[in-house]
C-alpha cells in the first residue's frame, strides 16, 4: 500500500522516553517503550478507534502522530508526506489540517483567556480571517458546537465539562482540519454529557467531511462511533478490524477479555456468559515481556509466546491479529 492511498499511515511508528541518571552528567540507563512498531492507515471520511488499557500507549501515538512528541523512528504519512521529515516551518502549515481534541477539557483551555480569544488562536497564529471576518467565525464556530456565540466573551471557568469540551471542539475546527485526533475526548465527562459530545462530533464529521482517530477505553461508545477498530496493548497493536467483526469475532485472547467485560443489557444472556479473567497486572513499558506482550497474562500461552514474536498478520480479509494461535 502506497502512502497516498490513506489520508494518515502510520509505518513502524517508535517511541521511547529515555530513562537517565545523574545530576550533573546524565546517561540513559533505560527507556520506557511507550509505542513499539505500530502501523495503521487511517482514510477519508472514517473514525478509527483505537482501544486499549490505560497505559497502553494510545495518547503517545495521538501525539507522535502529531509531532508533539518526535518519534524514535518510524514515519507518519499524511495526504502522502512524511511528517518526521517535515521542517518546523512545514509542520507549522500541516498543522492547519491535522488538529487534535485534548483529554481534560479543564487542563487544555487557557483560564486567563476569553473563550473567543482561545478560539480566535490559532487564526492567530496561522494568520487566517482577519479582523472582523475573525469574530464572524468565532461566533459561527460556537453555534455549530452547540453554544451560544455570546458566550464569547466569557472565561472557561464560567462553563461546566461537557460545554468546555464542545469550546475545545471549536478550537479544534478553527482551521478547516481533514484529520482530528480525539484523545478521549469523553472520558473526563458525565455519562449523560458524552453522549451529547460523540453526537455532536458524529454530526460534525457528516457536515464537515471529517476524518477522525477516536482514542478511548470506553469499548461500547467506540463501537458506536467507529468505522474500524484497533486493540493496543503495552505499546503495541494486537488486533485491528472493522467493528463489527471485531467485536462479533475477536481472534485476540486480549481483545476477547476485553469484550467479555462489557456489560450487555440482556439479564439473560448476561448469565450465560462467560467471563475471561486476566491474571496479574500489567508489565512495565520499561522491561516488556520477550516473544509476544501479552503472554504473562494470555490465558492459552505456549512456550512458543515466550520465544518468538507474533507477527501481525492478516488472519482473515481485512481482520489483522498478532497471535501464534488466532
Amino acid at each position: 500500500m502506497t502512502p497516498t492511498e490513506a489520508l494518515l499511515r502510520v509505518d513502524r511508528l517508535v517511541k521511547h522516553f529515555p530513562i537517565t541518571r545523574g545530576i550533573l552528567i546524565q546517561r540513559q540507563i533505560g527507556a520506557v517503550h511507550a509505542v513499539d512498531d505500530i502501523s495503521f492507515d487511517v482514510y477519508k471520511g472514517e473514525t478509527l478507534g483505537l482501544v486499549g488499557e490505560s497505559g497502553c500507549g494510545k495518547t503517545t501515538t495521538g501525539r507522535t502522530i502529531l509531532q508533539l512528541y518526535k518519534p524514535t523512528s518510524g514515519s507518519v504519512y499524511f495526504e502522502g508526506r512524511d511528517l518526521s521529515k517535515l521542517s518546523a516551518e512545514e509542520m507549522r502549515k500541516t498543522r492547519q489540517r491535522i488538529q487534535m481534541i485534548f483529554q481534560d477539557p479543564y487542563a487544555s483551555l487557557n483560564p486567563r483567556m476569553t473563550v473567543g480569544e482561545i478560539i480566535a488562536e490559532p487564526m492567530l497564529i496561522h494568520n487566517t480571517y482577519n479582523g472582523k471576518d475573525r469574530q464572524e467565525r468565532v461566533a459561527y464556530l460556537l453555534k455549530m458546537v452547540g453554544l451560544n456565540s455570546a458566550f464569547s466573551n466569557r472565561y472557561p471557568h464560567e462553563f461546566s465539562g461537557g460545554q468546555r469540551q464542545r469550546i475545545g471542539v471549536a478550537r479544534a475546527l478553527a482551521l478547516d482540519p481533514s484529520l482530528i485526533v480525539c484523545d478521549e475526548p469523553i472520558s473526563a465527562l458525565d455519562v449523560s454529557i458524552q453522549a451529547q459530545v460523540v453526537n455532536l462530533l458524529e454530526d460534525l464529521q457528516r457536515d464537515l467531511g471529517l476524518t477522525y482517530l477516536f482514542i478511548a477505553h470506553d469499548l461500547s461508545m467506540v463501537r458506536h462511533i467507529s468505522n474500524r477498530v484497533a486493540v493496543m496493548y503495552l505499546g503495541i497493536i494486537v488486533e485491528l478490524a472493522d467493528r463489527v467483526d471485531l467485536y462479533e469475532d475477536p481472534l485476540h485472547p486480549y481483545t476477547q477479555a476485553l469484550l467479555s467485560a462489557v456489560p450487555i443489557p440482556d439479564p439473560v444472556a448476561e448469565e450465560k456468559r462467560r467471563r475471561t479473567i486476566l491474571e496479574g497486572d500489567v508489565p512495565s513499558p520499561v522491561n516488556p515481556p520477550s516473544g509476544c506482550r501479552f503472554r504473562t497474562r494470555c490465558p492459552i500461552a505456549q512456550p512458543i509466546c515466550a520465544e518468538i514474536k507474533p507477527e501481525f498478520r492478516e488472519v482473515k480479509p481485512n481482520h489483522w491479529a498478532a497471535c501464534h494461535f488466532a
